[in-house]
């Protein structure tokens, strides 16, 4: 059994995490408002873009509709975006995403498709330069706060290589964010972009519009537009999962800090009290033999 000594520096080492963790709680319960606002303020235009997509989608066909809406009219090559966040300590929230993202690379695998992949955030990264390394052709950091900047960034390197004819579809990966207890892993296909599964096209009722420029054009205009808002998107939605989820890690981690202490100062004095006791018995025996 351990010393008294030894316990009690162990209770103050104990001490000093839980303060860590009660920090770090705090810290991402104040910052989670702010990013909770601005994924629940993203989705507005996300969703409405979606719409205005499915409306001048629905006037196209042929030849003249965007590659970008319609894809290559193949499906062998994927490219598969896993956005995740730079840090950890969050519980199993990079983890759960970078889960569903394996999942479908190891079915297309096993399809017989060519799968790349392309990652936003350190810890996808991280987690998939293991297995799949040499399938990964670009990685892009978020920093503090996700940026247009960077969701921009990651478009035009999506375009540039659907454009050089090196992918089919792409698919994005990252997880709603629904409340402070859940966070949902998701996947959205961004080339052929989606039309159908989750946009509702506008209801114009019994309207005809007739538009200026043509429905190509406009298309043309707005699908690479959409990609980097969806891309936003996800990283504002990421950004307030990660909060939500590393306040409820670092909550458990205090709790559990504090039924350690707990555990630790029973131990500690009963220890103390045998000790003692030990030390009794030797002065009454010590008498006696007097």
């Amino acid at each position: 059994m351990a010393s008294v000594k030894e316990m009690r520096n162990r209770i103050s080492a104990v001490k000093s995490t839980q303060k860590i963790t009660k920090a770090m709680q705090m810290v991402a319960a104040a910052k989670l408002r702010r990013a909770q606002n601005a994924a629940q303020d993203s989705r507005p235009y996300a969703e409405r873009m979606a719409a205005v997509i499915a409306n001048l989608a629905a006037g196209v066909s042929g030849d003249g509709a965007p590659k970008l809406l319609v894809g290559t009219g193949a499906s062998q090559r994927h490219l598969v975006v896993i956005a995740t966040s730079d840090r950890g300590l969050a519980g199993g929230f990079n983890s759960s995403i970078v889960r569903a993202a394996r999942a479908r690379i190891d079915a297309l695998l096993a399809e017989g498709k060519d799968v790349k992949i392309m990652t936003v955030g350190r810890k996808a990264r991280d987690q998939l330069r293991r297995l799949h390394a040499q399938r990964l052709v670009e990685t892009f950091e978020v920093g503090g706060n996700p940026s247009l900047a960077v969701a921009e960034e990651v478009s035009a390197k999506i375009q540039s290589m659907f454009a050089a004819g090196e992918i089919d579809v792409v698919t994005l990966f990252f997880s709603k964010f629904q409340s402070v207890v859940t966070q949902t892993p998701t996947a959205k296909q961004l080339i052929p972009a989606e039309v159908a599964a989750g946009s509702t096209p506008i209801d114009l009722k019994g309207a005809s519009y007739e538009y200026e420029p043509d429905e190509e054009t406009i298309l043309a205009e707005l699908l690479p537009r959409n990609i980097t808002t969806q891309i936003f998107s996800a990283m504002l939605e990421n950004q307030a999962g990660f909060f939500a989820a590393q306040m409820t890690a670092m909550d458990n981690a205090t709790r559990n800090a504090g039924d350690m202490i707990a555990s630790l100062t029973l131990q500690m004095n009963r220890a103390r009290q045998a000790q003692i006791t030990k030390e009794l018995i030797e002065i009454i025996s010590g008498a006696e033999a007097i």
